[in-house]
């Protein structure tokens, strides 16, 4: 079972780039993110052309996330538990039935966090979109709780915002007063982390240069100026199924590429 996630920045402007890739690829589940479309408006046919079941969680211009499936999809949730005030649309799960294993599978797209607030003492304040984004971090510490004690292989994939270390971006100075990197976004990601999820890509790659998104800015995919903010973390029954994960690099320097590349792991489900 193949599970890919992909931030498309807009579905209408991915409407060629990212079918060439799905063709290509070939995913049997793909996480999107970004799709900043409502569900009605979303380009079903397109996909389910392709043989893939299609469920969205949709919203105005802004955000969104969906799920392309080739399998069947069961027990489809939207939203982020733990606030139901919460309006943005960053969340949805559901189980895949593959040939040998159910997997919950959770999409996600994690508030970005800025611009940050700082105190006196040169601390982040926990306010305004950066109190949101911690606020949104305790809801899927949360969740991920719950994942694991319900002992079925779960990923949860998606794009994070979260930079998780140095070697995670081609240059980490320029990211040091940044949500996407300040400690206290880090400390909230490594809890998530250490309760006992696998970073999938990292379980296969070591080392620095391996990146997910590129500014359209001041030539960063060109400089290779990038960071990794695109992760699967997969409870232990997940990773025990893992036999890959790479990031599918060359995407971005397509034509009319989102600012963000696939990345997809592969489970023995």
């Amino acid at each position: 079972m193949k599970i890919a996630t992909f931030n498309i920045n807009g579905i209408k402007a991915r409407a060629e780039a990212l079918p060439a890739w799905l063709d290509e690829a070939s995913p049997d589940v793909v996480l999107l993110q970004e799709i900043k479309s409502i569900d009605d408006a979303f380009p079903r046919e397109i996909f389910e052309d392709r043989g893939y079941n299609v469920e969205t969680h949709g919203q105005k211009s802004f955000n969104g996330v969906a799920i392309l499936s080739k399998l069947p999809l069961e027990d489809v949730t939207r939203g982020l538990p733990g606030d139901d005030a919460d309006e943005q649309a960053r969340w949805i799960e559901a189980t895949v039935v593959g040939d040998r294993q159910a997997v919950r599978i959770c999409g996600l797209y994690l508030p970005n966090g800025n611009p940050v607030a700082f105190g006196s003492d040169g601390t982040p304040e926990r306010s305004g979109k950066y109190g949101y984004k911690l606020d949104w971090m305790d809801r899927l510490e949360a969740r991920a709780r719950a994942l694991l004690d319900a002992e079925m292989p779960a990923v949860m994939a998606g794009d994070y915002n979260v930079i998780p270390q140095t070697e995670d971006a081609a240059k980490p100075k320029a990211w040091d007063r940044d949500a996407l990197f300040l400690p206290t976004t880090r400390a909230a990601f490594r809890r998530i982390v250490n309760l006992g999820f696998t970073d999938a890509f990292r379980a296969r790659t070591q080392g620095g240069g391996h990146y997910s998104f590129w500014d359209y800015q001041a030539g960063a995919w060109q400089r290779n100026n990038g960071i990794r903010i695109d992760h699967l973390l997969l409870t232990p029954a997940c990773a025990d199924l893992m036999t890959d994960c790479q990031i599918d690099r060359a995407v971005r320097g397509g034509d009319k590429p989102s600012d963000h590349v696939p990345v997809w792991v592969d489970l023995a489900a």
